[in-house]
């Protein structure tokens, strides 16, 4: 067994927030990422039919990241109101 007190409701919370940014971090990166290469490449996409999928799945990507935004600053704003633990 864990010699960890149990995770209350913040704890838990900050856990979530922490995974959320790190997801943030990457989503970002990899409208970055794609962005570059789509724009590199964007002659011979549009030659091959094929740029409108790149330019989908950047505008998913981006509203992917957009929403994970939204969702931090709630819970960060919710993980501020939460009362404090009683303390023993």
């Amino acid at each position: 067994m864990s010699d960890e007190p149990p995770k209350n409701a913040a704890n838990r919370l900050n856990d979530t927030l922490a995974q959320l940014k790190e997801m943030r971090h990457y989503a970002r990166n990899n409208v970055e990422m794609l962005t570059a290469e789509w724009l590199l490449f964007d002659g011979e996409l549009s030659k091959l039919k094929k740029a409108d999928a790149i330019a989908d799945l950047m505008d998913r990507q981006s509203q992917l990241h957009d929403a994970m935004v939204s969702v931090i600053e709630d819970l960060e704003d919710t993980l501020a109101k939460l009362p404090p633990e009683p303390t023993e």
